[in-house]
């Protein structure tokens, strides 16, 4: 073991003892102060902002003992319909609380799309991400690509066409993947308030265990989606100077062991919040152990490197189980001793909801499911963007 590893493991040590002595932790999330240099020496990027890496310190102190609910476009659309309206939560309207961290996709941003066609969501996407920060919201972004080879969908079988050679370094679409990510650079940095940036978990080219993205396993060689990633992550750091993203890597639940679910890791120089997508294991008779087992393996991971550890997507469409907030999302989260910083709910739309609304049949168990200590929706939060240097 070198100096530097050996350093982190006692840091990560006195982070787990210190976190272990708090039940109740204050507005602002409680740990061991660690020094600035040091914190940001644990991240993808070295040089990201204080705000960012203050980010990733009380996202790792609160998984100690809290998980912190999110929801995928919370404050940009709903279950009647309702589109961009300032103010409007389908969370809200439940439980009188917004959620901890909210939900947002890049596809209509960094996208192969003239800007003339992108500017309206491009617009919508920074009103509500700056709403939502204003509220100390946490801010999370997927990437949900349309194929730039094919110019088609995101979704392999509307458009079967290999991509993921062709965009990296050498191939005919190189160019066009450097605009897309110049469009995703120009966005990070257009989203500030009182002259500081936005701090945003990106989390691209998730589900890669699947088959159903271009960016799937059995669209491209291991070797490829490794290359691919990190490509991203360089290029936004280093070439387009993004100084405000913790990136978050994020496979299915196609995994069964450690080994497994690091086939396709790009590197921990890559990685600051390791994630696993999971509805399969939380639908209707499954048991909360199966999708808590893939949990623990995540958490452990995310110990051993020094990493946060989220459950980035998860839900059951409709709620056709009136307590599944409380007798499947909860318990899966208390099944076993992880340390789950983040859980995140799909988005609410006509015919697809995924966090019960007013008048929901499932809304009373939502609002215990949230009135559990161990749960923190916004009105918890404290300013997750401090750090006591």
């Amino acid at each position: 073991m070198n100096l530097s590893i050996r350093y982190i493991s006692i840091l990560v040590s006195v982070w787990v003892i210190t976190a272990c002595a708090v039940t109740k932790k204050p507005a602002a999330f409680s740990g061991p102060v660690v020094n600035r240099a040091a914190l940001k020496s644990w991240l993808a990027d070295k040089n990201a902002t204080n705000e960012t890496a203050s980010l990733f310190y009380n996202l790792k102190a609160s998984a100690k003992d809290r998980v912190l609910f999110g929801h995928m476009e919370d404050n940009k659309n709903g279950y009647d319909g309702w589109k961009d309206v300032p103010g409007r939560s389908d969370v809200y309207e439940a439980t009188g609380a917004y959620p901890a961290l909210y939900g947002f996709d890049f596809g209509g941003i960094g996208s192969f799309r003239p800007d003339s066609l992108l500017r309206k969501e491009t617009k919508i996407a920074h009103d509500r991400v700056l709403e939502a920060y204003k509220r100390k919201g946490i801010i999370t972004f997927s990437w949900h690509f349309g194929n730039p080879v094919s110019k088609g969908s995101f979704y392999w079988e509307k458009s079967p066409v290999n991509a993921v050679s062709e965009i990296l370094p050498g191939g005919s679409y190189n160019t066009v993947f450097n605009t897309c990510l110049a469009k995703i650079a120009r966005f990070a940095s257009s989203v500030k308030s009182g002259g500081k940036l936005v701090p945003i978990i990106f989390r691209p080219f998730h589900e890669f265990d699947g088959d159903w993205f271009w960016w799937g396993k059995t669209h491209c060689t291991t070797n490829e989606y490794k290359a691919l990633y990190r490509y991203t992550v360089t290029y936004l750091r280093d070439s387009l100077h993004v100084k405000n993203f913790l990136y978050a890597w994020s496979p299915d639940c196609r995994f069964n062991s450690r080994d497994e679910y690091l086939e396709r890791y790009p590197g921990n120089n890559y990685v600051d919040v390791l994630g696993m997508d999971n509805y399969a294991d939380v639908k209707i008779g499954k048991s909360p152990e199966l999708a808590a087992a893939k949990l623990k393996i995540v958490s452990d991971m995310a110990l051993d490197s020094n990493k946060v550890a989220a459950f980035t997507e998860t839900g059951l469409e409709n709620l056709p189980q009136a307590d599944w907030y409380t007798q499947m999302l909860l318990k899966t989260l208390t099944d076993k001793p992880i340390q789950i910083a983040y859980v995140m709910l799909w988005s609410n739309k006509p015919k697809s909801t995924w966090t019960p609304y007013k008048g929901h049949p499932a809304e009373a168990d939502f609002i215990k499911f949230k009135n559990n200590p161990y749960i923190i929706f916004g009105d918890k939060m404290g300013d997750v963007y401090q750090h006591p240097w």
